[in-house]
């Protein structure tokens, strides 16, 4: 047994045990109260009173009248965009070091301030992660063990006084030195830029490491699994990685890959999902029997929840000014919220994009569920990416498959509207009875997609092709890894556009 393995999970045990996890309402208090003193006199804070603020009776609802909800475009316009100029105490006291770049599925492009504080909690919160594994029962060699991180290239940009890349990208430039004696690819193959080559460099020293849990986007996790397994002439992860015991998913709902990661393991592995987004760390997954996650209540972020109705929200997606904004004391399990975040970044009542449900509040647990823009209502469908992705589970289990990737638009037909889906999988399906079968499904878990398609919905059409098309559309569109994310719903015209690229590698 390993003596160092064991002493850092009876120190985790003791910690765990010495440091429950707070009350998250009165976290969030004591979080709203910190964001409030610590950026007072910052312009922000003199232009919406925060010393006010704090002064109130009740702050949390002075602050809700006090300070607008914003999206990424508004906030940026009206505030960021002088912090990318230089200009310091703007919405977080002092200056500014990095910037993280965001494709973004709510705005074109994103540049979200990263502040030394935000770098602070993000560590703070990995901290969390490690802590919660004392849940998870495993055994005390696996804390001596690498941990792969699959991110973005840790080669920052430099960008005048500042530094640009993706958030896994700054965060894996920051990691403690500590820390570096477990991290894996290393400094070297990370920093470089072409995701093609940092997956040839990993696949190639892959049976140098033993790496005991890797972190990473499915998506682009199992093609560096599926690459490694290819260059090593070998048939399961564990041929290479035979103490790999634990995955820990990012970016999108894990739920989907199980089946194919499982297929690329001779072992059984435990999934834990996180919740790191360009803004902050601000989710983990804390226990085995659940697969939801813990909002991060005590550490530099706080939250609002904005029921995801119709008359919250404005005809671009985003939350009117009116809506009703509740915290987390006041939230109801198994209901769709848009999330509002306020941070040590400088972020005020921000318009983050995702669409969650609360699963336990007095845990403050919550599945992601989407996001506002990712939304299919074009004619009174009303379909969540959460409900695709439950319909897309019980077509894999239907059609023994696994639909790896998927997207979908509402086109028009002459006077009408169809759905059009693109699914991508790992065989050769019937695309007439794929279709059949997803059309019922969707009509029996939701009312309002039963109901459009007996009147404006007149058709669905599905295409099944493998899912590398979709990923050969990143790497021309986009770019592979790091936080790029396949969008479940697109626009009809950038859905037209997706299409003849498909169609040309259907001909090649």
């Amino acid at each position: 047994m390993a003596i160092f393995g064991e002493l850092i999970k009876r120190a985790i045990d003791v910690t765990g045990y010495i440091h429950d996890d707070p009350s998250p309402v009165d976290a969030q208090l004591k979080v709203l109260r910190h964001l409030l003193d610590k950026a007072k006199y910052t312009v922000f804070g003199k232009t919406y009173g925060f010393e006010a603020i704090l002064a109130s009776s009740d702050p949390v609802k002075a602050f809700q009248q006090a300070v607008p909800i914003y999206d990424y475009d508004k906030l940026y316009a009206e505030w960021w965009r002088y912090v990318r100029e230089g200009y310091h105490n703007v919405t977080w006291p002092g200056g500014q070091r990095y910037f993280a770049l965001s494709s973004g599925t709510t705005s074109n492009s994103k540049a979200i301030p990263v502040t030394d504080d935000m770098l602070d909690a993000i560590k703070r919160s990995g901290i969390q992660q490690i802590l919660s594994l004392k849940n998870f029962d495993l055994p005390g060699d696996f804390f001596e063990k690498q941990i792969m991180m699959l991110g973005s290239s840790t080669a920052l940009k430099p960008n005048g006084e500042f530094l640009e890349g993706e958030i896994s990208g700054i965060s894996a430039a920051n990691i403690p030195m500590w820390f570096r004696r477990f991290y894996k690819p290393g400094s070297r193959i990370a920093a470089l830029q072409s995701w093609d080559e940092r997956v040839r460099k990993i696949a190639k020293q892959a049976p140098k490491w033993d790496i005991g849990s890797m972190t990473g986007i499915p998506s682009w996790s199992e093609l560096l699994i599926k690459e490694i397994l290819r260059y090593n002439q070998v048939d399961s992860i564990h041929d290479i990685w035979p103490n790999l015991q634990v995955y820990t998913s990012g970016g999108v709902a894990f739920e989907p890959y199980r089946k194919s990661f499982e297929a690329l393991a001779s072992k059984p592995l435990i999934f834990i999902d996180t919740y790191l987004a360009s803004e902050g760390y601000l989710a983990t997954q804390k226990r085995p029997d659940t697969q939801a996650m813990a909002l991060i209540v005590d550490n530099g972020v706080f939250f609002e929840f904005v029921p995801f109705t119709a008359e919250n929200m404005d005809e671009h997606g985003c939350v009117r000014q009116d809506a009703k904004v509740l915290t987390l004391a006041d939230t109801q399990p198994n209901v769709q919220y848009v999330l509002l975040i306020s941070t040590v970044a400088g972020a005020w009542r921000y318009m983050i994009g995702d669409t969650v449900m609360i699963t336990d509040v007095d845990r403050a647990e919550v599945i992601i569920t989407g996001r506002t823009k990712h939304f299919l209502n074009v004619v009174g469908e009303q379909l969540s990416v959460h409900q695709m992705n439950a319909a897309m589970k019980k077509l894999g289990e239907r059609f023994d498959a696994e639909v790896l990737e998927f997207t979908v638009a509402a086109i028009r037909k002459g006077e009408d509207y169809i759905n059009k889906w693109y699914l991508g999988t790992n065989k050769t399906l019937e695309q007439a009875a794929v279709t059949e079968f997803l059309d019922n499904e969707l009509a029996e878990s939701n009312k309002n997609y039963k109901v459009a398609r007996s009147k404006a919905l007149k058709g669905i059409a599905v295409e099944v092709v493998p899912a590398d098309y979709f990923y050969q559309w990143s790497r021309e569109t986009k770019k592979m890894g790091g936080q790029t994310k396949i969008p479940r719903v697109m626009g009809e015209e950038d859905f037209k556009e997706f299409e003849a690229f498909i169609g040309k590698l259907a001909y090649v």
